[in-house]
């Protein structure tokens, strides 16, 4: 028996490249977002049919000079390298936003906060997909703050 035919055979892993058009990064700011610690993230389905996981990183002014944000997109390029072939959804493009403790937080607890970032945003996709497959009504999301 060949070794693709065993159950126990490795999933192949998903495809992942970088967004980097303005456009993109626009569509995914309209979409689904989390923020958890340092790191906040959007993320949207294409519904291309697509299995490709699009990745972009962005840092803006706020959190520093050009060399910080440069080393907080490092950093999160690195947990995203690490985290994303195992919690990223096939078929959707994630932007990942630089926030204040990106570049100071410890290591570990970046990648906790990127782990949980993922895997509630890939939640709130399931539970909207689902939703739409059954003709009803997205559930709402819930507020961290009040308005």
């Amino acid at each position: 028996m060949a070794q693709a035919d065993t159950p126990d055979a490795p999933a192949p892993a998903p495809v992942i490249t970088r967004l980097k058009n303005r456009p993109d990064f626009l569509a995914a700011a309209k979409a689904q977002n989390c923020a958890r610690g340092a790191v906040a993230a959007q993320v949207r389905h294409r519904g291309d049919g697509s299995a490709e996981i699009r990745i972009g990183f962005t840092a803006t002014k706020r959190i520093g000079g050009a060399v910080v944000r440069n080393r907080a997109k490092r950093r999160l390029r690195e947990a995203a390298r690490q985290l994303a072939p195992l919690h990223a959804r096939p078929g959707c493009d994630y932007v990942f936003i630089a926030r204040g403790g990106t570049v100071s937080r410890a290591w570990a607890p970046l990648l906790d906060d990127m782990k949980s970032t993922l895997i509630r945003l890939a939640a709130d996709l399931g539970a909207r997909n689902l939703s739409s497959s059954l003709g009803e009504p997205p559930p709402p999301r819930l507020q961290t703050r009040p308005d």
